[in-house]
């Protein structure tokens, strides 16, 4: 009998993002992208890419971008998205995306958004 191997996931986690003295949406993405990329990057996991989340606007439907500024603090919705090889299972690969991203991301809250097998 061959030997089993495990299987190839895309994880895609949300991480919330605090950015302070900001004056508008454009500027807490910019910092929050920058500073989870340096951050990302020192611990060698470039690979894992990042983006701004969105939400749906519940009055109108429209997606809108997950920034939230209250005095001069912002809150950034970051979606962190990585390939994980050889898990097995699902839930082995969140357990692997969250270890390998929260070292790098120490004290910032991750969440599950989707798991998709390769």
């Amino acid at each position: 009998m061959g030997e089993e191997t495990g299987g190839d996931y895309h994880v895609v986690l949300e991480a919330a993002w605090i950015v302070y003295n900001v004056d508008d949406e454009d500027d807490a993405i910019n910092i929050a992208i920058a500073e989870a990329g340096k951050r990302l990057n020192r611990h060698g996991l470039d690979y894992v890419d990042i983006d701004v989340g969105f939400y749906e606007c519940p009055e109108c439907g429209n997606d809108i971008e997950g920034v939230w500024i209250v005095a001069g603090t912002a809150l950034v919705r970051l979606i962190l998205s990585m390939r994980v090889f050889n898990a097995e299972s699902e839930e082995h690969a969140i357990r692997i995306a969250k270890y390998e991203i929260g070292q790098a991301l120490e004290d910032v809250p991750l969440g599950v958004v989707e798991v998709t097998p390769l």
